[in-house]
């Protein structure tokens, strides 16, 4: 959460020339906020969840009421989104599917993974980074990998036919820029992961994007496969923001796909870590994964679709070997021009401010207000 100046200063340089989604704290409870010429709009009295003012797009912010200039207003700003489910894409980028296959192979122990990768790398590196997935020429790697023993479940989601679709986290449990990010206590091997975030209507039409934090914990996911919920959906484990930036004029999914995302973590030692992911490295198209994500399924209240990263930590933080684990404390940045920065603090899952608003919660603070008449 944050209030005034220090939130403004996440937001894109040309912030004032953009449209975005957000929700603020008010005092009556949480708002769905439009952003216009730099300008912040309450539009509850239009439809009182951001889900509901989605499907409304195109907003006319003449129908909301004028809280003031964004970076003057005084209230702590949560998490963009609330009802739409948080979906997520894994292995979307050759790197990070060599490292869940360096993963899968340690068993989760990070002591093994220098010996493997330098294997895995020498094998496999150059071919996955070069096929289309799906293609007939995947299918021809797939049976020499076969062949060789290299076969991975990684590998079939990152250059089969079908992409890696998960959830990331339940309804309203996301958390916001400048909030704490949450690792489960029992996790000795985990790390952040800057992802580009598209925000998708009930229709299936991706309408904007914002950036997220998709904890990974790769001692948990490394056991097996199977343990995904336990290494990827925990208390303050997903992060959204500073706000969704709506497709428009001066944005589009044009800048999706060529969105250079930087990533900087600081440790309340001292340590310093930079990481980058660039978005056309990515081995499907942002589209194609909506696609894949909708395939036999509705989203009513739409949904939330993180794209996956290219970036996968190798440096070693303390011991030799062992790669980069998060400490208690590490202040991580994740940023990209036409986005803006998502800034969170680590700490325990179980020391994380606790989710208490739920559905029912929410939907009762809005009863309270006489908001649930206004439809969009």
């Amino acid at each position: 959460m944050s209030g005034n100046s220090s939130f403004a200063a996440l937001l894109p340089a040309d912030w004032r020339g953009g449209r975005f989604l957000g929700r603020v704290q008010l005092p009556e409870g949480p708002t769905p906020i439009l952003v216009e010429g730099g300008v912040a709009y309450d539009m509850s009295g239009v439809a009182p969840t951001v889900s509901q003012l989605v499907e409304a797009l195109p907003l006319d912010a003449s129908a909301g009421r004028v809280l003031g200039p964004l970076d003057e207003l005084d209230a702590p700003w949560l998490s963009p989104v609330d009802l739409q489910v948080i979906k997520a894409c894994g292995v979307t980028f050759a790197t990070s599917t060599l490292e869940r296959v360096i993963e899968e192979r340690a068993r989760g122990d990070s002591s093994k993974a220098l010996e493997i990768r330098a294997r895995i790398e020498e094998r496999v590196g150059g071919s996955i980074r070069s096929v289309v997935p799906g293609s007939v020429e995947a299918e021809a790697l797939k049976e020499l990998l076969i062949a060789d023993g290299l076969w991975s479940q990684y590998l079939e989601v990152a250059i089969g036919p079908y992409a890696e679709v998960f959830t990331k986290a339940p309804v309203l449990a996301t958390v916001g820029a400048l909030a704490e990010v949450g690792v489960r206590s029992d996790s000795t091997w985990n790390n952040p992961e800057p992802e580009v975030v598209l925000l998708v209507d009930a229709g299936g039409k991706a309408v904007g994007a914002m950036l997220g934090n998709d904890v990974n914990l790769r001692d948990i996911e490394g056991r097996s496969a199977l343990l995904l919920g336990k290494a990827k959906d925990n208390n303050a484990s997903c992060s959204l923001g500073p706000l969704v930036r709506l497709f428009d004029d001066s944005f589009s999914i044009d800048d999706v796909r060529n969105a250079e995302v930087d990533l900087l973590i600081e440790g309340p030692e001292g340590y310093r870590l930079e990481g980058h992911s660039s978005m056309r490295e990515i081995s499907r198209d942002p589209l194609d994964l909506v696609r894949q994500t909708l395939s036999e399924h509705q989203y009513p209240d739409g949904f939330t679709l993180f794209l996956g990263t290219l970036f996968a930590p190798t440096q070693d933080r303390d011991d030799l070997g062992r790669g980069f684990t998060h400490k208690v404390g590490d202040v991580v940045t994740i940023s990209t021009p036409k986005l803006g920065k998502l800034v969170n603090t680590v700490v325990t899952s179980k020391e994380a401010q606790p989710w208490t608003q739920g559905i029912a919660a929410f939907y009762a603070n809005l009863g309270a207000r006489g908001l649930l008449g206004a439809k969009a």
